[in-house]
């Protein structure tokens, strides 16, 4: 008997090397078989880096990058060396090829926020996300293109250009972590950042077939991530997997006392987000269908009929699924931002961090230079204008209206007796190129109320010309405050069921 379970393991660890011999479509469990199997980190980090050579500026030019760590190979070298002296260092994210939103700080690298005028601003040190995942033995890869300074759904910037889809390249990737997506979408790493102040993580996360996690208002620590808003930012992963993201979640979600609330989840998370992972979780679930989120037009198509199925396939799996509306949707969903308001205090919050001879060294500084793309450069300029910011009564008036919209959807949940609600990220497809903003996005659920949302792989429109796989449309389920377990889980169940994810044809495995 005991060798009859040593062959098999061995024949499931030969599969798992074999399904990834190339790092298209890794995780962190097959890039770990391939380490036992006698896989060097080294070789598997260079694999990542011939990707982004051979995609990003050539190829299809996705333009997702704007820097390789050059200290990337020496790492994983160091790495190998770790491991060849003791394999029990393959944990947690060891050699796991991180791609990092250029609005993170990454120590020895750039943090430019995709401004040319910050393209040579050095931080101090890491971010505090960033260090949680090289303590858990992950290297930073590369730093990826944004909507310059997080502002905006497109990832349009002054450094980076246009980043472009991948699965059809006359559509932008979502934002404003539009480079993390492509890049995870593209496999230039296993696990990537997002920022999230409206829908950042998710808006890329739907566009590219990708799993994206808003954290509950407070979780995770963002210090040391160029920040648009006090009360909406959040951070959270980016990844191919349910999987991967818990894994991602576990490194990184811990009290910090440079953003002290992160004290607010103290006691309330679990030991491991992969514990709660269950392929049977949706059966007896009870899940909310927002209908408010589904229009009626034919622009709406696409995405209402991937919705349908998606209800369907979760009925199969054992949920039942209800209708919800929630009174005086539009509303409240409409006046609940306070990011504009919050900007200018925030951004000199993170600038107050940098060294003295940081090329910016505070916001008016930087809307002076009017060196921001077009679309950013008027936002900025916006944001300058604002009066009495936070001590504004439409602050004040907006802040309560945040407090409404939570009330009123904990109450939907309440009255209808559902575990979680469920609805399209965004209402129609991902906007084409040449827009300098997604239209009917719901991200506001979460970022409006601070609870958690998971956005899934859904399914795709049909093929067309430009898209021959078609856009990949996402899903995203929210319940109240520390339930990510539970939205994970569900995600995952789906995820078993149905493997709705396909990587895109434009960025096959190198020869």
């Amino acid at each position: 008997m005991r060798l009859k379970k040593t062959v098999l393991a061995a024949l499931t660890l030969m599969a798992a090397v074999s399904a990834h011999s190339n790092p298209v479509e890794a995780t962190v469990a097959s890039l770990h078989a391939e380490i036992r199997a006698g896989k060097s980190c080294e070789s598997i980090t260079q694999s990542f880096l011939d990707r982004i050579a051979a995609y990003d500026q050539k190829g299809p030019k996705l333009k997702a990058i704007l820097a390789v760590n050059q200290q990337a190979l020496d790492q994983a070298r160091a790495l190998d060396a770790q491991y060849k002296q003791d394999a029990r260092v393959l944990d947690k994210l060891f050699c796991v090829p991180v791609i990092a939103k250029d609005n993170f700080d990454v120590a020895g690298m750039p943090t430019t926020g995709a401004n040319v005028s910050m393209k040579d601003s050095m931080p101090n040190d890491d971010a505090f996300a960033i260090r949680k995942m090289k303590e858990a033995g992950a290297i930073i890869l590369a730093k990826s293109n944004l909507m310059e300074f997080a502002r905006g759904g497109t990832t349009v910037s002054s450094l980076g250009g246009q980043t472009l889809n991948p699965y059809d390249l006359t559509r932008t990737p979502g934002g404003s972590s539009g480079g993390s997506g492509v890049a995870m979408a593209a496999s230039y790493g296993v696990l990537s950042t997002g920022s999230d102040t409206g829908q950042s993580i998710r808006s890329p996360a739907s566009a590219h077939s990708l799993v994206g996690v808003r954290p509950t208002r407070g979780l995770i620590s963002r210090d040391g991530v160029m920040p648009n808003s006090f009360t909406q930012d959040e951070i959270g992963p980016i990844t191919r997997t349910v999987s991967d993201a818990a894994r991602m979640l576990d490194a990184i979600v811990a009290f910090d006392p440079a953003d002290p609330i992160t004290a607010l989840g103290v006691g309330k998370t679990p030991k491991s987000y992969l514990d709660a992972l269950d392929k049977d979780a949706l059966r007896g679930a009870r899940v909310g269908l927002l209908v408010d989120t589904l229009g009626d037009q034919e622009r709406h198509a696409p995405v209402n009929t991937v919705m349908k199925d998606t209800v369907e396939k979760m009925k199969a799996l054992g949920a039942t699924v209800v209708e919800v509306r929630i009174p005086g949707y539009k509303e409240l969903t409409s006046q609940t931002s306070t990011d504009q308001m919050e900007a200018r205090d925030a951004f000199n919050f993170y600038f107050k961090t940098l060294p003295a001879n940081a090329p910016v060294r505070d916001f008016d500084q930087l809307v002076a230079l009017k060196q921001a793309h077009p679309a950013i450069q008027k936002a900025l300029e916006a944001e300058a204008a604002v009066q009495n910011g936070m001590n504004s009564d439409r602050y004040k008036t907006r802040t309560l209206n945040r407090e409404k919209l939570r009330i009123a959807l904990a109450a939907a949940m309440a009255e209808n007796k559902v575990d979680a609600l469920l609805y399209p990220l965004q209402s129609v497809l991902v906007a084409p190129i040449g827009n300098h903003s997604q239209p009917e996005r719901n991200g506001v659920l979460s970022n409006g109320t601070g609870f958690p949302a998971v956005t899934f792989p859904a399914g795709f429109s049909e093929s067309s010309q430009t898209a021959r796989l078609g856009v990949p449309v996402g899903a995203e389920l929210l319940a109240l405050d520390y339930t990510e377990p539970k939205l994970l889980s569900y995600a995952f169940a789906f995820e078993q069921a149905y493997k709705p994810r396909k990587a895109p044809v434009l960025t096959p495995p190198l020869k």
